[in-house]
């Protein structure tokens, strides 16, 4: 669907849902709150500006990468989307410029994430949805432990989830990387983490210290603020629940109607 506001902008939307944003002309411009708290994570890892080794699971219409390539050069960057028709569509219409350093994969998340060489990515990005629920595939241990060993020392986890009140499945999934690595971040906008609506949060976790004053100060500047939680605030949340193993993950709640519908 065209934006009439900008001039080559467009949303996607599947099964009635908005997922994905792009402006062809200016790709730094995000629409989706979620979208924004990601690229704020993309600023905040490294030397500002350097280019990175980004792996991309679920690619949509490539908003991400697209601001990626923008706002770092140079970045080599991987996107893995299992929706071949999909891939074929934005291939079409909302084409990446060539020499972007994207590269577009068909392929299932977890597979390509199994065969990926270890200590291959300065970041993985995981935005994947089946529907407007994560695959339970990507909810367990073990897929953490795939996360930790893709990434370089150093490298940094970020994923777009979506719970609410009692957030029995964020727990889990904050359980999941908190036995595998040894710093975690959640950014939420705090009416979500209050409990008061469903909606999304940005998981984040790393080996090593997370940029957590960059991104409060860029999150709670947002035109859409949100908070960054970590410490206490997350091992208060997650008290009392374990990790889940691949046998008993399942896939994120089913959104409560209307949650992230248009109009």
């Amino acid at each position: 669907m065209p934006d009439i506001d900008r001039e080559r902008a467009w949303l996607l939307t599947v099964d009635g849902a908005p997922q994905s944003y792009v402006d062809l002309d200016v790709p730094e411009h995000l629409e989706f709150e979620y979208a924004r708290r990601l690229a704020h994570v993309l600023d905040c890892v490294g030397e500002p500006g350097a280019g990175l080794d980004l792996l991309h699971l679920g690619g949509g219409a490539l908003t991400l990468p697209r601001y990626a390539a923008a706002t770092r050069p140079g970045s080599r960057q991987d996107v893995v989307e299992f929706d071949a028709g999909l891939v074929a569509l934005v291939a079409e219409f909302l084409p990446v410029a060539a020499g972007s350093g994207i590269t577009v994969h068909t392929a299932d998340a977890r597979a390509w994430l199994a065969a990926a060489p270890g200590a291959s990515a300065d970041v993985v990005v995981a935005d994947v949805f089946g529907g407007s629920r994560v695959p339970a595939s990507l909810t367990s241990v073990e897929y953490a432990r795939e996360v930790a060993r893709v990434l370089r020392p150093g490298g940094v986890y970020a994923a777009n989830l979506a719970d609410g009140a009692p957030f029995e499945f964020l727990r889990g999934q904050l359980a999941n990387f908190g036995a595998v690595f040894g710093e975690l971040a959640l950014i939420a906008e705090p009416g979500v983490l209050r409990g008061r609506r469903f909606g999304n949060a940005v998981l984040l976790a790393s080996e090593r210290e997370l940029p957590v004053t960059g991104l409060s100060r860029a999150c709670a500047g947002d035109a859409f603020p949100a908070r960054v939680e970590v410490g206490v605030a997350l091992r208060r949340l997650v008290r009392g629940v374990g990790p889940v193993s691949d046998a008993d993950a399942v896939a994120s709640p089913e959104p409560p109607e209307g949650a992230f519908s248009l109009g």
